[in-house]
């Protein structure tokens, strides 16, 4: 089995991949590389802490020097980068940080991986391919980056040197670029858990505009099996995989259904001013990564309530 070294493993992704590693038996050896910002929660990893397949290193990726050493001392097989700074409010507010740490973060592992000759996979965004109407065709693989946010810039600036790693020193490198995400363990900052939450306490939901923004969702284990299909593969120095579930929503109809999963009233729902730059729609067409493999979300369109209800579960105060 192969050793995988994750970046970013104590945030929302990167620690339910690192479980759905330990937990289909996938990697015998662990390394998780997480500076600890407020994103992430040793607690997401409490179960498996003391397991000897699993290694926590607290550093940050904006440090070469640390992050060379690592990949030296432990020679990884595949490193599977996760760490970002990811909120969009937060990139409108306090943007340098965003490309600090997703581009010269990004750039100190491409770095490293060149070095010792590590493959690499990238975990990107849907968000880099910019906005979509509600009549135009979902994002392909072949679609122009067009950013809105520092965030999405951000993120960009990261696939595109991963590209380049690629095409100039030969790195094997993976970019996979996913919808929205949702599912146990993500931070309260973020739309799901905080309508989740917020409902549960019967306190008032904040709303974007009409919440007419439309996004595309799916739970994070279809997420991590994607990321590990994609990667398999990959039969080129450098290649692009969307990944997505076909599940699109708008956010006021989200919170619809997470209002009648709770049995909560839909006065909590407070419309808001919209937040400057807000994307309309994001769909993705992930036909490229299901003909290269047999990877099927699980919580496809049919089943998106049973996922929310089990996210919804984790997040009630009773578990």
């Amino acid at each position: 089995m192969k050793t995988y070294l994750i970046t970013g493993g104590c945030g929302f992704i990167g620690s339910n991949f690192i479980h759905y590693l330990m937990e289909n038996k996938i990697s015998d050896t662990i390394i998780n590389i997480d500076k600890m910002t407020y994103a992430g929660n040793e607690e997401n990893l409490s179960s498996i802490k003391n397991n000897s397949s699993y290694n926590f290193v607290k550093k940050d990726i904006r440090d070469q020097k640390a992050v060379s050493e690592i990949l030296k001392k432990y020679n990884p097989d595949v490193v599977v980068h996760f760490a970002a700074e990811s909120h969009v409010d937060n990139s409108i507010t306090g943007p340098s940080i965003f490309v600090d740490t997703n581009v010269k973060g990004t750039f100190n592992l491409l770095e490293a991986a060149k070095k010792f000759d590590i493959e690499f996979v990238h975990v990107s965004t849907d968000e880099v391919y910019g906005t979509l109407g509600f009549f135009d065709d979902p994002f392909t693989e072949d679609t122009n980056i067009d950013p809105s946010s520092v965030y999405s810039a951000s993120k960009a600036g990261s696939d595109l040197l991963v590209k380049a790693y690629s095409t100039t020193y030969g790195v094997k490198t993976t970019t996979t670029r996913c919808c929205n995400n949702y599912g146990p363990r993500q931070h309260v900052e973020k739309l799901l858990p905080k309508v989740i939450t917020n409902a549960l306490n019967g306190e008032k939901i904040p709303v974007y505009g009409k919440g007419e923004n439309v996004r595309e969702w799916i739970y994070v284990d279809d997420h991590c099996s994607g990321i590990l299909a994609a990667q398999k593969a990959n039969k080129e120095v450098h290649d692009v995989f969307n990944i997505g579930s076909d599940v699109e929503i708008s956010n006021i109809d989200l919170i619809e259904k997470v209002l009648a999963i709770t049995g909560k009233s839909s006065k909590l729902i407070e419309y808001v001013t919209d937040r400057p730059g807000h994307d309309l729609r994001y769909a993705m067409n992930s036909s490229k990564l299901r003909k290269a493999s047999n990877w099927e979300p699980e919580f496809n369109y049919e089943n998106f309530e049973r996922g929310l209800e089990k996210t919804v579960e984790w997040y009630s105060p009773e578990n």
